[in-house]
């Protein structure tokens, strides 16, 4: 077997897990929400029983391995992991690659891997333009829509007489990552983790069927600034416990509670990563540095790939998988790719082992280079996400 026909979960010897996007998929969540409301798609679809309403949670950052480590801080999260997930199911699911927001946001929101709606990365090329589009905090001038045009499954629900609700910052209300990932339905702005329980308690009062959508970043914040080991982390972990476990008692019968995440965490001491500023000779053929410090794109000088691969993967060495563009696709890391979204992925990849991570600090924005807590590469502790299940 090679990483070109790997099974979810398989590891090539010496080589990255391939992401898998099937039914232990985080894009196979909203699916089976929707099935569970009686809504049929065409996509893989995580197993649930009927309900009346459902109520999705997503904390930014939560990985599976880092729940693990932390049951004290979260009893009522540690409690639905170790009963398992829906139907018996294992309570954990992978988010595919890279393992970040924008990524995982577009496969959650769409129920498609990100080959296919093209959500590739924290920055990625724009081909048309020639220019990096940070898929967090986007351009004016590329249209959301024509950027992910496959319908989300907000849209396909409320399109089927579902009441839908999202629940989020006040600011992502018509962002273009909002636009592109989560379009359909109701949009409910709210500065705190409480207001945001209310409302989703309010939403699954309502009219039935109803799919609500609850995102909550503060975990991954204090991750990125303090490291996930941090007392700060924790503090963010006991909060968020205690306001779900809040929603959880408040939740009325027929109705459903899963709780996922986008991605998971690993503390990068600044020691331990290579600055591309300080090693010259690697920057030799590489014209643009996208992706971020775990898995690095490198968009290089015409016919300059390869080179730099090899140049990468010897001068790494166990520190990172290096693979070229057309590697990374055979080796299912995107899920099958569309032609039109093929350009935005990096010409070079490398995606970090252990605690290293790839950085400019010549060009590299100086908050990135600040961070602790980082994700995006293809290990366990950013791949596996909880899915935690409650029903009343």
């Amino acid at each position: 077997m090679t990483e070109a026909d790997a099974e979810p979960g398989y590891r090539a010897p010496g080589g990255p897990v391939a992401p898998g996007y099937g039914a232990d998929s985080l894009g196979a969540v909203l699916p089976g929400a929707a099935l569970a409301l009686g809504v049929h798609t065409d996509l893989p679809a995580v197993p649930l029983p009927a309900a009346s309403a459902v109520c999705v949670v997503l904390v930014d950052g939560l990985g599976a391995m880092l729940l693990d480590e932390a049951p004290d801080e979260a009893p009522f999260l540690t409690g639905l992991a170790r009963a398992g997930g829906p139907a018996g199911r294992p309570g954990t699911v992978r988010v595919g690659c890279p393992t970040t927001t924008a990524t995982s946001m577009g496969s959650f929101g769409t129920g498609r891997p990100p080959g296919s709606h093209g959500l590739l990365g924290y920055e990625v090329l724009d081909p048309d333009r020639g220019v990096l589009l940070n898929e967090l905090q986007w351009r004016p001038y590329t249209d959301p829509v024509a950027w992910q045009p496959h319908p989300t499954v907000f849209q396909r629900c409320a399109a089927a007489g579902v009441e839908v609700t999202r629940i989020g910052n006040p600011e992502f209300a018509g962002s273009g990552l909002t636009l592109a990932a989560h379009r359909g339905g109701r949009f409910v702005g709210a500065a705190t983790l409480a207001d945001r329980v209310d409302a989703a308690v309010a939403a699954l009062s309502g009219p039935r069927p109803a799919l609500v959508y609850l995102y909550w970043g503060e975990v991954d914040a204090a991750g990125h600034a303090h490291g996930w080991h941090s007392p700060q982390w924790r503090a963010a972990l006991r909060q968020t416990d205690r306001a779900l476990a809040e929603l959880a008692g408040r939740l009325t019968s027929g109705a459903q509670l899963l709780v996922t995440a986008d991605h998971g965490m690993v503390d990068v001491p600044h020691t331990e990563r290579l600055d591309l500023a300080d090693r010259p000779e690697l920057r030799e053929g590489i014209a643009i540095l996208g992706g971020e410090p775990r898995l690095a794109q490198l968009y290089c000088r015409p016919g300059a790939g390869p080179a730099v691969a090899d140049r990468l993967t010897d001068a790494l060495g166990e520190r990172a998988w290096v693979r070229t563009r057309a590697e990374a696709i055979a080796g299912g890391w995107f899920g099958p790719v569309q032609d039109r979204v093929a350009g935005r992925i990096g010409d070079v990849l490398v995606a970090a082992r252990g605690s290293f991570a790839l950085v400019d600090s010549a060009v590299t924005r100086r908050h990135i280079l600040a961070l602790i807590g980082h994700h995006g590469s293809l290990t366990e502790a950013e791949q596996l996400v909880p899915l935690l299940w409650y029903a009343r």
